[in-house]
């Protein structure tokens, strides 16, 4: 597992659509290089998870090179299925976050793996959702 880019992301809303925030850790040869949470004002749970990705996106994009593998890890399994190919994108606030990934996406030269997992494996993200939410609804 040495060079290679783990990206916990997550994304929440309150109400559904509601106040809204994102977030991500990341993590490299186990340990955590870095941590960002960013309050979303009003929108959607799955406009959220999508901010959490397109956070992750950026972030990567800007700071990180020489990785072999990236892995976005999140707990919206229609997130990570969308952006892997596997489901269509029918909701089009939806499709333009889609799209922003997708093009963040070319600027990372390795490959990317959209992973979804339990709330409970991606427990600091969710933390800092909801702290992001906590001081800012």
């Amino acid at each position: 597992m040495q060079n290679n880019l783990f990206v916990y992301c997550d994304g929440g809303a309150r109400g559904n659509p509601g106040p809204a925030a994102a977030a991500i850790v990341i993590e490299k040869d186990g340990k955590v290089i870095h941590k960002e949470s960013k309050y979303l004002g009003r929108g959607t749970n799955n406009e959220a998870e999508y901010s959490g990705v397109i956070l992750g996106l950026e972030w990567v994009s800007k700071n990180i090179t020489g990785t072999e593998k990236i892995t976005f890890i999140l707990d919206s399994q229609l997130v990570a299925n969308q952006l892997s190919g596997k489901f269509k994108v029918k909701n089009e606030n939806l499709r333009n976050r889609y799209f922003t990934a997708k093009t963040l996406e070319k600027k990372i030269s390795v490959g990317i793996i959209y992973e979804s997992v339990s709330r409970e494996r991606n427990k600091i993200a969710d933390f800092l959702v909801n702290k992001e939410l906590d001081e800012n609804s």
